[in-house]
């Protein structure tokens, strides 16, 4: 089976969705008082300082290691996020909206504390359910978004093979790229997503090797962010996601 050489995938930076998102749960609130529909929140002028950093540190490996494809949420935030790095790379865009974020459905821009003041029966029913399996009216589950990326490796390993591919993306694709190939199981995947807050613009990357497994070499790192003094705290880091 053709495979890759490796695989990057970067969190876009800092949004100013991020923000609005922290302010609400700080406050209580109810709604995130975000204007914009989701694929169009911009970074935050952090989100865009994070992502020259992490620019620098893919321009700054070694040719040999350095991302030879690029494939790209087609969210603003994320595009906003790739464009410094493949200008650094000198490597053109592919979008694929496959990489998109979780879709909310009824419960977009609703806090955790909105979503349970608001819709009780909703919150009953993710918490019988749980994280994974969990589909909100209009929206898709976690194991929804497995499903496309699972389509979307096998597209990359079909057109890419023996490449190495960057992908930017979003705070779920992450754990679930990790979760896909790794070989995780549930319980394993819902321990990591308790234990782990994945960074603006952090960096996760895994190698194949000549037995097709993926063994992963960085996951969440964000040591560039921290020499540039970019990076946020975890609390600045809280997922908009609201259950």
């Amino acid at each position: 089976m053709a495979q890759l050489q490796s695989l990057w995938i970067v969190r876009h930076g800092e949004s100013a969705g991020n923000v609005l998102a922290y302010e609400a749960e700080a406050a209580g609130a109810e709604l995130i008082d975000v204007p914009d529909r989701d694929p169009d929140v911009a970074l935050s002028p952090t989100g865009r300082a994070q992502a020259e950093a992490t620019a620098r540190w893919f321009a700054a490996l070694p040719e040999a290691e350095r991302p030879e494809v690029v494939v790209v949420s087609p969210y603003l935030r994320t595009r906003q996020t790739a464009e410094p790095i493949l200008a650094a790379l000198g490597l053109p865009t592919r979008r694929d909206e496959r990489l998109r974020d979780r879709e909310l459905g009824v419960l977009d821009r609703l806090t955790s504390h909105g979503v349970r003041a608001r819709m009780p029966q909703e919150a009953q029913r993710r918490d019988r359910l749980g994280k994974f399996y969990y589909r909100p009216p209009g929206g898709e589950s976690w194991a929804d978004v497995a499903l496309r990326l699972r389509s979307l490796l096998g597209d990359l390993r079909r057109d890419h093979a023996g490449r190495r591919v960057l992908l930017v993306g979003h705070e779920a694709l992450i754990f679930l790229l990790r979760y896909l190939l790794e070989e995780l199981d549930e319980a394993a995947l819902i321990a990591l997503t308790r234990r782990e807050v994945v960074g603006n613009c952090s960096v996760s990357g895994w190698r194949c090797g000549p037995d097709g497994r993926f063994t992963g070499v960085l996951f969440n790192h964000i040591d560039h962010l921290r020499e540039q003094g970019t990076a946020a705290t975890s609390e600045e880091e809280i997922d908009a996601e609201p259950v």
